[in-house]
């Protein structure tokens, strides 16, 4: 019989590809998970890691236990849903992973009612970009995601994962006090084709949706400040050096000297939970999903699986 802690490093290896990334999904060091695998090639009496330099390479026998590993995790997986199940109540542990707008918005005062209700069930957050934390869900370290896409962007979801839509989020455009448009009522796309923009980075989806929303003008948007966190962006823009899109979900009070003006057609981004499809029946996710809902009031949620 195989330890399954030590399948588990063999699979995080051959999930990340380095030591150092399965540590630290799995939240160990990088020697002790080459304890882990240097053990199990001893159980196999195989050699399991191909080591040149500072890489590894897994070897056929390494991905053989591998894939195994995956089918004894599902066979795990499934046991603990049908034990929850048997209990009638959500118990064990739970991961949340959420973007730091949802985290902010409503995930924090979900976990804190799932925590009055059910003391039973140990939720555990993890903030992560929607890309991420989908991967994070397919991979089992974590059951549930909080995710976004916008109107324009949309995410593409493996198979393997059931959603349930809680809702949408508007995006409204932030200038400094000063600016021309400030004092508009509404403001288009066209109206900010010149600015130079405050936004994430190549690869974030926020930075993707900014982009698309300028590419039916014929227009690159110039963004000139790449800033990941909201709080940052909106010190840019209180010192008048740009101009942003911020959502309405988790933006907290602005500073005087920063203005929000609607723009037409109005952005938005839908907000979603994801989890993996052989959890359905798990109490502790129909509790998660039954608290996020409640705390996006007035939303309406459907859950269906990807196309």
């Amino acid at each position: 019989m195989f330890d399954l802690n030590r399948l588990r490093a063999l699979r995080a290896v051959a999930t990340h590809g380095t030591l150092t990334g399965a540590a630290s999904a799995l939240g160990y060091t990088p020697s002790a998970i080459s304890r882990q695998i240097a053990k199990l090639e001893r159980e196999t009496g195989a050699e399991l890691l191909d080591r040149q330099g500072g890489k590894v390479e897994l070897t056929p026998a390494a991905w053989l236990l591998a894939e195994a590993a995956d089918e004894v995790v599902a066979v795990l997986e499934r046991t603990r849903s049908r034990l929850e199940e048997q209990r009638g109540r959500p118990t064990g542990r739970l991961v949340l992973a959420a973007f730091p707008t949802a985290c902010r918005g409503f995930v924090a005062a979900a976990l804190a009612g799932l925590a009055g209700r059910h003391t039973a069930l140990d939720c555990r957050l993890v903030e992560s970009d929607p890309s991420r934390a989908i991967s994070l869900v397919v991979r089992g370290e974590a059951d549930l995601a909080v995710v976004h896409d916008w109107h324009n962007t949309p995410l593409t979801l493996p198979a393997s994962l059931s959603v349930a839509e809680l809702g949408e989020d508007i995006a409204d455009v932030a200038l400094p006090a000063g600016h021309p448009l400030a004092d508009r009522d509404v403001v288009t796309p066209y109206d900010l084709r010149d600015e130079r923009w405050i936004g994430q980075g190549s690869g974030a989806m926020c930075h993707e949706w900014l982009v698309r929303c300028f590419s039916g003008l014929g227009i690159e948007p110039d963004i000139a400040y790449r800033i990941e966190e909201y709080e940052s962006q909106v010190a840019l823009l209180a010192a008048g050096s740009g101009v942003t899109m911020l959502p309405r979900l988790g933006r907290g009070a602005l500073p005087p000297t920063v203005r929000v003006v609607p723009m037409q057609p109005p952005p938005s981004r839908r907000l979603s939970a994801v989890w993996r499809s052989r959890t359905d029946h798990r109490p502790a996710i129909r509790a998660t999903l039954a608290a996020l809902r409640e705390h996006r009031p007035g939303q309406a949620s459907t859950t269906r699986r990807p196309e």
